[in-house]
C-alpha cells in the first residue's frame, strides 16, 4: 500500500472502520483522503484521524488511485454518474455498497475499470468483520491484493469467482450478525424468565456467543462437531437440542437465508437501473 494514495467517498461508519485498520496497520494518514455531503461530519473525521477531507467526491477521485465507494445503494447511482470519467480507466474502485452490481457502476461511468464488490459486515467496526469479494474482468492481480489489503484490515475476506455468490454472502455474514443477535436476545429473554436477574441474562448470553465462536475459529472444527462434543446423551444440551429439532430450526434458516438472497437480487436490479 506504499505510495498509493486511497480515497473514500462517504465518512460513516464503515468507512471510519475501514480508515481506523488501514491506519493501524501502517498506512499514512497522508495517503488518506475522504469526502462527504455532511461538513460536521468531515470536520470529525479531520480531527479524529488526521486524514485529508474534500467536499467535493470528484477532488478525492482526482487526487486518489484507489477510490473506496462507501455510500448508501440508495444514492450510489446519482454519485457515481456525477463523476467526471477522465482518467477513470486508471483507477480501482471497490464497493461497499449492497445489491449494486460491477456492471451497473461501469455503465454509469461509461468507461471500463476495475471495480471491486463487496460486502462486509457490522463486526467490521470492531475490527472483527468478515467480507466477501468479487472482482470484475478488468481487476489485475495487484488491484486484487490492493482491495484485499484495504478490507483485510478490518477482519477476514473471502473471494469469490461468481458475483452472483456476493448476494449469498450478504445472506450469510452480511445479515448474519443479525441473526446471532437475534439469538441472544431470546437467550437473554429466556433466561430472565428462568429467574436470572436482566443484566446476568445479558452478560452471560453475549459472553456465551463470543466464546462460542472464539473456540470455533481457534479449533477449526466444524461446528457440528463442536456441538457434539457439548452435548452429552441424556444431558440438559440435548434436551434443548431436541426442542430445536423438533421446531425445524435448521430448516426455519434456510428459509430466511434464501429470502435474504433472494431480496439481494431484487435490490441489485431496481437499483442497478
Amino acid at each position: 500500500m506504499k505510495n498509493i494514495k486511497t480515497g473514500f467517498i462517504g465518512g460513516g461508519n464503515m468507512a471510519r472502520s475501514l480508515i481506523g485498520g488501514l491506519l493501524a496497520s501502517g498506512c499514512s494518514a497522508d495517503s488518506i483522503h475522504v469526502s462527504d455531503r455532511d461538513l460536521t461530519q468531515l470536520t470529525s473525521i479531520k480531527t479524529d484521524l488526521g486524514v485529508h477531507t474534500h467536499e467535493s467526491n470528484q477532488s478525492v477521485v482526482d487526487t486518489c488511485d484507489v477510490i473506496v465507494l462507501a455510500v448508501k445503494p440508495q444514492v450510489m447511482k446519482d454519485v457515481v454518474t456525477a463523476l467526471s470519467h477522465d482518467n477513470m480507466a486508471d483507477k480501482l474502485l471497490i464497493t461497499i455498497a449492497a445489491g449494486i452490481e460491477t456492471a451497473a457502476i461501469a455503465r454509469w461511468l461509461g468507461v471500463d475499470c476495475a471495480i471491486v464488490r463487496s460486502m462486509p459486515n457490522t463486526p467490521a467496526l470492531v475490527k472483527s468483520g468478515a467480507t466477501g469479494m468479487f472482482a470484475n474482468q478488468h481487476t489485475g492481480e495487484s488491484q486484487h491484493e490492493i482491495a484485499e489489503s484495504i478490507l483485510r484490515a478490518v477482519g477476514l475476506t473471502v473471494w469469490v469467482d461468481k458475483e452472483a455468490d456476493i448476494d449469498a454472502i450478504t445472506a450469510l455474514s452480511g445479515s448474519g450478525p443479525a441473526y446471532l443477535f437475534l439469538v441472544m436476545e431470546a437467550m437473554e429473554q429466556a433466561g430472565i424468565k428462568l429467574g436470572l436477574p436482566a443484566e446476568t441474562a445479558r452478560l452471560l448470553a453475549v459472553q456465551t456467543a463470543f466464546g462460542a465462536s472464539k473456540l470455533a475459529l481457534e479449533i477449526e472444527e466444524d461446528p457440528a462437531i463442536l456441538r457434539e462434543r457439548v452435548t452429552s446423551p441424556g444431558g440438559t444440551t440435548e434436551q434443548a437440542l431436541k426442542v430445536f429439532e423438533e421446531g425445524q430450526l435448521l430448516a426455519l434458516f434456510e428459509q430466511a437465508m434464501t429470502a435474504a438472497r433472494d431480496r439481494a437480487r431484487e435490490l441489485a436490479q431496481q437499483l442497478g437501473q
